[in-house]
């Protein structure tokens, strides 16, 4: 008897405890500063800066790895991208120096995301985006969401009203919220926006050129990367127009929240799934003062806003200046709904609630990236460790190391090597701990952005 209450406790099934409300909206490609309430002076998020105004903005929130498809695995399961073996944008082939391993194309059956956790406590699980995670017999629907939409969509490929379908997408997560609203429910809205191609609305593209002509423009227009140069400023006309659809998503199912009298017994996590687009592919934003961008191991390709509204329990107004991490969000949003983890899903990530709720800390601990890729963007295969303050690079084509103290070195411009050897060393035994796949020497070398370095079907940008 002990034994089941404290199970109808612990899955807030007890004394009929309302069970919380879940909506996950994740942005693709949204660069650190591309809000209103995270810096940017020319992209306009009105509703995306109300949402933080009423919840708690991280300032040091990471992806779990600089391109897609990782980072979205490491949501969905609370792990590591190196200990699934998921590290690379799946459909990325690209070499260079070194091979880039045989990596799984393809979120392993075996784990139990997110969605499914929640849809055993008797939630409503719906997907309305992009998944990127696998085709058939690796799509939402198998696991956990019983409403998908939009799998055949993509960036780019809508109607001139709505190219991105930003708007198709959050209607479609609307109508889910509303046939949901007397059950709990799980929403998960992957975007398109801000992916490439680089379209918007007419109206909206007019708006911002309009906007962009009255700046005054001082300082480079680009700064080097290693071998390749980023955006400098954020100006770019259809960019802006394709956030502002992006924040009008947003502000559609917030709408919604609030017309349901929903919203105060809803959790609302605004996210992206990897840093800005800033040296490739048009470049169209600026990261700044953050180094890189998309694709690489820099802060400009792993930092990302986080939003988290939960009104009675995450204070209004607040920030959290503590590094978390994608995978931390599995535990975290099933501790908030009361919930625990499934026993067979062993997660990399920690519960951050007390964060949320400025109930105490968590403890320092070390994160890691995993990249034995080359990018579309101009990465080369890399690993990262940031502990406290230091964070070091290590790159896998000549195995030199950078090391950054970030507390006074942002844009990661001075390498000081205090701790590079105990760093190399955490960083390497992590690998180890979650048997990494490692980049092998290519016996036929090839420039890793030339025409020889990707081949036939291979020749994609994601």
């Amino acid at each position: 008897m002990k034994t089941l209450l404290v199970w109808l406790l612990l899955t807030g099934a007890a004394f009929g405890a309302e069970k919380l409300n879940i909506v996950l909206i994740l942005a693709d490609d949204l660069g650190w500063r591309d809000l209103g309430c995270c810096g940017s002076t020319f992209y306009e998020t009105p509703a995306i800066d109300r949402l933080a105004a009423q919840g708690m903005r991280f300032t040091q929130a990471y992806a779990g790895a600089n391109v897609c498809s990782p980072s979205r695995a490491a949501i969905m399961t609370g792990k590591y991208p190196a200990r699934l073996h998921t590290t690379n944008f799946f459909g990325g082939h690209r070499r260079g120096k070194l091979l880039p391993p045989e990596y799984q194309e393809k979120l392993p059956a075996s784990e139990i995301t997110i969605a499914e956790a929640l849809h055993r406590q008797g939630y409503r699980a719906g997907h309305f985006g992009k998944w990127h995670l696998g085709n058939k017999g690796s799509q939402p629907q198998d696991f956990g969401f019983e409403t998908v939409v939009g799998l055949a969509m993509g960036p780019g490929k809508g109607p001139a009203d709505d190219p991105h379908f930003a708007r198709k997408l959050s209607e479609a997560a609307v109508k889910f919220i509303e046939e949901s609203k007397d059950k709990p429910f799980f929403v998960y809205l992957p975007l398109h926006s801000v992916h490439v191609p680089l379209k918007t609305r007419p109206e909206l593209r007019e708006k911002y050129e309009a906007k962009a002509a009255k700046l005054t423009v001082t300082g480079p227009r680009e700064v080097p990367v290693n071998d390749h140069k980023a955006r400098a400023i954020q100006d770019h006309p259809v960019y802006a127009g394709m956030v502002q659809e992006m924040d009008e998503a947003v502000a559609r199912v917030l709408r919604a929240l609030d017309e349901l009298k929903l919203a105060d017994n809803t959790l609302v996590l605004f996210n992206s799934d990897n840093g800005g687009l800033s040296t490739a592919e048009g470049s169209p934003t600026s990261n700044l003062p953050l180094r890189g961008g998309k694709g690489w191991n820099y802060e400009g390709g792993l930092r990302v806003p986080l939003i988290v509204r939960l009104p009675g329990r995450v204070p209004a107004g607040t920030t959290c200046d503590v590094p978390v991490i994608h995978c931390d969000f599995y535990p975290t949003l099933l501790a908030l709904a009361g919930l625990p983890v499934p026993p067979e899903q062993k997660v990399d990530g920690v519960n951050i609630a007390p964060l949320l709720e400025q109930k105490g800390g968590i403890a320092e601990r070390a994160l890691f990236w995993h990249y034995p890729h080359y990018s579309n963007q101009g990465g080369r295969p890399s690993g990262a460790v940031r502990v406290g303050d230091d964070k070091l690079l290590e790159f896998f084509e000549d195995s030199h190391v950078e090391e950054y103290y970030l507390a006074n070195d942002l844009g990661e411009q001075h390498d000081q090597p205090k701790r590079a050897a105990e760093l190399r060393k955490m960083l390497i035994d992590w690998r180890t701990s979650v048997d990494a796949q490692m980049p092998t020497p290519n016996p036929e070398p090839v420039e890793p952005f030339g025409p020889q370095a990707v081949s036939g079907k291979n020749k994609n940008k994601k």
